[in-house]
């Protein structure tokens, strides 16, 4: 027992310096209530009572400041291993907004058009065919018109066709190789879901992201990251591999397999000592591992335009450009109705028809195993909930963060417009 008082309380000694370098402030500070957030934490607890939940780590931001950063249960339940501020989760399809905008750096170079079609670098997706079923059966046509940039940004590309309609010798192309590059070019017989731009669809569009990212900019798409992003950022616990020092911070991950799906370990932590998908596979779709603290940085550089200190990766303008819709009328049907899709986040449209209390023009994403984040411009507010688990639908968890944290302001900013450092944008926001 001593030991384990000892364990717990230097875990705790140094998650609190790790969090010293991040600008914190009351609620009160910023237009919140210290009361009414509380409501925040009391809603994770209630899932973690009920072992719905090992634990999980909340943050809130307004006005540039960190007003709420807690931990809650466990980081390994079955090890009595408390949950810290620095843990680190697998972020899944968090990595996507990541790898998104590392490509709109290299939009910003003047290296590319969103409107050039993506066989100008990956030429070996040339000559695709869209499949097509309809009353007369499952015939395969002509695209309409090409992939561009934009459609791979913004998942309107049809790279994922479904796979009871592909032929025996197709089917076998969709298992993964050992690299990003040698599996998208292994899939390169495969057929479009549909013609490009014409609708929506949520898959491995972001994997050819990553591609885009190697092939213009000659580099590793882990080492642009690194390079540009990730240290530029400090964004120092954010990695597709975690080194072996800070192993025993990886949160475990569980699954609702056990009674009334309750929780049961799914994946220790060891999984986290190579790339997810491959021995040399670094991804646009998933891959990366990542921190509350770390993910904040990110988001906040986005809210601020583009910058977070003197550090500057977009423009404000770009910015805007991505949190704008690029999926026209199409069915975000991950995230349901009221939603669009930018370029690498889903957009908030209609808070009514989404029922959802974050500000119309917020931009957010999430990852398989739980874990989510969300941008308000207009209330200058960030919201990130990291836990781990591998099937989440039955839990309104996310909802809960959303809400809890959203109720707590007291001083809204909803008379200004929708804005990313000032700069307007289209109100809704479309995309020319």
């Amino acid at each position: 027992m001593r030991a384990l008082l000892i364990a717990v309380l230097s875990l705790l000694l140094n998650a609190s310096a790790w969090a010293q370098s991040l600008p914190r402030s009351s609620p009160a500070s910023v237009g919140l209530s210290s009361d009414r957030l509380e409501r925040l934490p009391a809603a994770m607890q209630r899932y973690i009572d009920a072992n719905q939940l090992a634990g999980t780590v909340t943050l809130v931001a307004r006005d540039g400041k960190v007003v709420h950063l807690e931990t809650q249960g466990w980081r390994d339940k079955e090890h009595d291993t408390p949950m810290t501020e620095d843990t680190i989760f697998f972020i899944m399809s968090m990595t996507k907004p990541i790898v998104s905008t590392a490509l709109m750096m290299l939009y910003e170079e003047g290296r590319f058009l969103l409107t050039d079609p993506v066989t100008k670098w990956i030429p070996e997706i040339a000559g695709k065919q869209v499949l097509i079923q309809d009353d007369a059966g499952v015939h395969r046509m002509t695209p309409r018109q090409p992939i561009t940039v934009r459609d791979v940004l913004a998942h309107t590309t049809g790279l994922d066709p479904a796979r009871e309609l592909l032929t025996e010798d197709e089917q076998a192309l969709l298992s993964r190789e050992s690299s990003l590059e040698a599996t998208l070019i292994k899939r390169a017989p495969l057929p479009l879901a549909f013609h490009p731009s014409e609708d929506w669809q949520y898959g491995s569009s972001t994997d050819y992201v990553a591609l885009l990212v190697e092939r213009i900019s000659g580099e590793p798409l882990k080492d642009f990251l690194q390079e540009r992003i990730l240290d530029p950022l400090a964004m120092n616990d954010t990695s597709y591999v975690v080194p072996a020092e800070k192993r025993d911070r990886v949160a475990t991950v569980y699954s609702p397999t056990g009674p009334n799906k309750t929780i049961e370990v799914y994946r220790t932590p060891e999984y986290s000592s190579v790339p997810f998908f491959g021995s040399d596979y670094y991804g646009g779709v998933a891959g990366l591992f990542s921190t509350a603290s770390d993910y904040w940085r990110f988001s906040q550089m986005l809210l601020n335009g583009g910058k977070l200190g003197r550090i500057q990766l977009l423009s404000p303008k770009t910015v805007n450009l991505m949190i704008s819709n690029h999926s026209a009328d199409h069915d975000i049907y991950i995230r349901g109705p009221g939603y669009n899709f930018g370029l690498g986040f889903g957009i908030l449209n209609d808070a009514g028809v989404a029922r959802d209390p974050i500000t119309p023009g917020s931009f957010t994403w999430g990852g398989a195993w739980g874990t989510i984040f969300w941008v308000d411009p207009v209330e200058n507010m960030i919201g990130i909930m990291m836990t781990q688990i591998s099937s989440y639908s039955h839990l309104n968890v996310r909802q809960d963060v959303g809400v809890t944290a959203v109720q707590s302001i007291v001083d809204s900013y909803s008379n200004k417009p929708y804005s990313v450092q000032g700069y307007s944008v289209l109100n809704p926001r479309r995309a020319l």
